[in-house]
């Protein structure tokens, strides 16, 4: 998961095209085949298009958004050994979502429970404690069982009571315990008698005793598991049918130290997510400090992560660190025998996954209820990291070690946190140089890059390392976002012999505690729903086919007129100074002058941040604002040039030069220093959302003053730094609506048509299949809605609808609804 700085609000545009339609109020669904037609589809069914592995598509989990303990891991108990912190999230106390009533301490001594589970309470005689669970509180359901069960210890007999209740009285009946002696398990079961989302478990004691590990779990989890799933979560994840499970992150994977406990004498509460960590009896598995802000007990380790895998019949596809941090921190360790730690930790991993009962840890595993293997033949080394040279060096040692013991398993590389750049660049020479099996790229991209880059795929090198597209989405959840998507994907399947895995990201959100969106499935306590883009990924992810039937269609021209909008002046997380702003016409005519030796009433305030004119010059005082955009000039400005001196005082980054500004949400920036002053790149937001056009390494003096240039002629930009051509772009690609892939199944012989029209006018559309002798009658798919339309918790706008077509022939014509998807399934004759 990489961490950006935008979120998008996308209005999808008519197009040339839909333009000439929109008149017309054409009828959604069949056309007759005498119609004028907007588009054409031609196949070729006789040709041979890229094989589609069934691997193709997956999911991605990562423990975001409460993804895991309140989420996916069934454990209705949040905190439950107590071992929060305030290290972990400035909120946090050890009593965290527990309430006291009477005397209670939380205790770390020697008398703890074991070394990775510190913490423990002191219960006094007479006193209760009480677990608010998640979200509302603990959910049960009329019926359901539920399994309780407790570390408890007391010197003298000693009884608890433990209860479920909520504002309306008791859930079920009290069931009562008797505790004595050392550490030791104490279990309890529950029928609940009444439905409720905002449940309490009590646990009160008659004497004094040390509690740990209070648990309640749903008795009813995903395939019965103990220490299981989610029941609704995971089969929300197993309709999707996918080909693999990547896990754990992400950002989890490579951030954080990268000790173990027993490397250290101080606990490291914020550690990489480490797999030996997360196996054995879970009251003896670390807990650790999200990277995310939140507490997270490994309760869902890797055990589980092969054991879901294997429960959907999805290849399972670990993610282990390389020692060289990401997400913003960009660190490398120089640590040799830490290094040669984790690669041996690396090929424990494999001999968990893989090895006999009677090796070490397959043993372990053997030990946890699974003796036969999990049949592990992918792994990725490292996540997103920015420092491609070094990471590039610890990743071939990986590989080496790993081709050595296990020359079987393919590894996984990757090419840094976007999908252009300088790190992207040199990340992509290493790994073809070495000739890696497969790289993962990573983009979260506005909609509009989406709908642009259909093509990316198509120029490269098929003899080259196949790519893994690990992450990605458009910057919301609206069914404009997933149309967006659904043109980009169709793009995917079009180059399957080169993109051999995709995943979108992240999958899972608890409404009540998100650090991002968007997310695919949405949830709380007592309810799940997929997203709009949830329902376009399940309709790509079970309609795949097996190989492409190349075709071809009728698209939108490049775009033509010239970038027009006014300038502006941002920072982020920065204070920066800025004088001589100048912008001048094609034939050198002055449009706007500021040297701010007056006021800077010319300035339109637009973002955050605090701005004033300071001895000549205009300044942004706020170290800690985030786009603190201020604008000036025409949005009808086109073809200029730019010019401003700028100078970074303090802060993160550098400075930011818009130009093409069209309101708050639509313009162009050229970001210099951004990404913690490693990267300086042009950006383009629509809508609020985001894309990178070009991007360099580089950083911003503090203190030094820059003569910054930009160049605007019709839809080329020419960037100038102190007078030296900096780089250029053309931004002549269309937001192209209409998108198809046509791919075949091999067992039913079908063909499926599959075709993307993200306008806001139906799409009269001729389809030749080349002769294929096929049936008249077809099965359809469509996916229809108002491009604003979200899913929530009460309301499905975006969901599929099916039908028959009787129309189907060697040639004939079909309407796509407007802002629609539509998947038609046709047989053979």
């Amino acid at each position: 998961m990489s961490r950006t700085r935008t979120r998008a609000r996308w209005r999808i545009g008519l197009t040339a095209t839909a333009l000439l339609l929109a008149s017309s109020a054409l009828p959604a669904g069949p056309a007759n085949a005498d119609d004028v037609t907007d588009y054409a589809i031609k196949v070729s069914p006789k040709a041979k298009g890229a094989k589609i592995d069934d691997t193709m598509y997956g999911v991605f989990f990562e423990d975001i958004n409460r993804a895991a303990d309140g989420g996916l891991y069934a454990e209705l108990v949040q905190n439950r050994s107590f071992e929060y912190s305030t290290a972990d999230n400035r909120t946090y106390t050890p009593l965290t979502s527990w309430a006291v009533d009477g005397t209670a301490q939380v205790v770390n001594d020697d008398g703890r429970l074991n070394a990775r589970n510190r913490n423990y309470l002191s219960l006094g005689a007479g006193s209760a404690v009480t677990n608010a669970g998640y979200n509302t509180g603990v959910r049960v359901e009329k019926g359901k069982t539920y399994d309780f069960s407790v570390w408890a210890r007391a010197e003298s007999r000693t009884t608890l009571t433990v209860t479920l209740k909520d504002a309306g009285g008791t859930l079920a009946e009290a069931r009562k315990v008797a505790v004595k002696g050392g550490w030791a398990k104490y279990k309890a079961r529950f029928t609940a008698t009444r439905t409720s989302s905002n449940g309490r478990l009590a646990v009160a004691s008659s004497g004094a005793a040390a509690l740990d590990e209070v648990s309640l779990f749903p008795r009813d989890t995903y395939k019965g598991h103990k220490n299981g799933l989610r029941k609704d979560l995971a089969q929300k994840i197993a309709a999707l049918k996918p080909g693999f499970v990547r896990f754990p992150g992400g950002c989890l994977v490579n951030t954080g130290s990268m000790q173990d406990y027993s490397e250290s004498s101080n606990w490291e509460r914020k550690r990489s997510f480490q797999w030996k960590d997360t196996v054995g009896p879970v009251e003896q598995r670390a807990t650790n400090a999200n990277f995310w802000g939140y507490n997270q007990s490994y309760g869902l380790g890797y055990y589980e992560y092969f054991q879901f895998s294997e429960d959907i019949g999805a290849m399972p596809l670990p993610v282990v660190p390389a020692l060289v941090t990401g997400c913003g921190q960009d660190k490398a360790t120089d640590d040799d025998a830490l290094l040669k730690r984790h690669i041996q930790d690396t090929l424990d991993l494999i001999e968990f996954a893989n090895g006999p009962v009677t090796s070490k840890w397959g043993k372990v595993r053997a030990k946890m209820g699974h003796p036969k293997s999990f049949h592990l033949t992918t792994l990725e080394v490292g996540n997103e990291e920015n420092l491609p040279n070094e990471f590039f060096a610890r990743f071939q040692q990986f590989r080496t070690a790993i081709a050595a013991k296990y020359p079987k398993i393919k590894v996984i590389s990757n090419s840094g946190p976007d999908d252009a750049g300088s790190t992207f660049d040199t990340a992509w020479k290493l790994n073809r140089d070495a000739k890696v099996d497969m790289v993962d790229e990573h983009y979260y991209n506005s909609p509009q890059w989406f709908l642009q880059n259909n093509d990316r795929y198509d120029s490269y090198d098929r003899n080259g390392p196949k790519v893994f597209l690990g992450e990605y989405a458009s910057w919301g959840n609206a069914f404009k976002n997933a149309l967006a998507e659904a043109a980009f994907m169709t793009g995917l399947e079009r180059n399957a012999d080169v993109v051999k895995l995709a995943s979108y990201a992240p999958l899972l959100a608890n409404e009540d505690y998100v650090q991002w969106s968007p997310d695919m499935i949405w949830f709380n306590n007592h309810a799940s729903w997929g997203s709009a883009n949830y329902a376009m990924q399940k309709l790509f992810m079970t309609n795949v086919g097996d190989r492409v039937v190349p075709s071809t269609a009728t698209g939108t021209p490049s775009l033509t007129g010239p970038i027009s909008g006014a300038v502006g002046l941002s920072t982020w997380a920065t204070t920066a100074a800025y004088d001589d702003v100048k912008v001048t016409a094609e034939d050198g005519t002055t449009l706007f002058s500021d040297d701010f030796s007056g006021d800077a009433s010319q300035w339109k305030h637009t973002g955050g941040g605090s701005w004033s004119v300071q001895d000549g010059q205009y300044v942004q005082t706020d170290v800690a604002a985030e786009n603190t955009m201020v604008s000036a000039g025409d949005p009808a400005w086109h073809d200029y040039t730019l010019k401003a001196k700028a100078t970074k005082k303090s802060g993160k980054e550098g400075f930011l030069i818009a130009f093409g500004v069209k309101d708050t949400g639509n313009y162009y920036w050229w970001n210099l220093g951004g990404w913690n002053n490693t990267t300086s790149a042009v950006e383009q937001a629509v809508d609020g959302g985001k894309s990178t056009l070009i991007s360099k390494a580089g950083t911003i003096e503090t203190g030094r003053t820059y003569d910054v240039e930009v160049k605007v002629e019709g839809r080329q930009v020419t960037l100038l730094l102190d007078g030296k051509e900096w780089g250029s772009f053309t931004d002549d690609k269309p937001a192209e609506p209409f998108r198809q892939v046509v791919t075949k199944d091999a067992k039913t012989g079908d063909l499926i048509v599959k075709v993307v029209n993200a306008q806001s006018v139906a799409a009269r559309t001729a389809i030749d299949l080349g002769g294929a002798k096929v049936r008249s009658k077809a099965r359809v798919t469509t996916l229809a809605a108002e491009p604003n339309a979200v899913n929530t918790e009460t309301a499905t706008p975006v969901a599929p609808v099916k039908s028959t077509f009787s129309g189907v022939a060697k040639k004939f014509s079909y309407t796509f609804p407007a802002n629609s998807v539509t998947f038609l399934r046709i047989k053979k004759k």
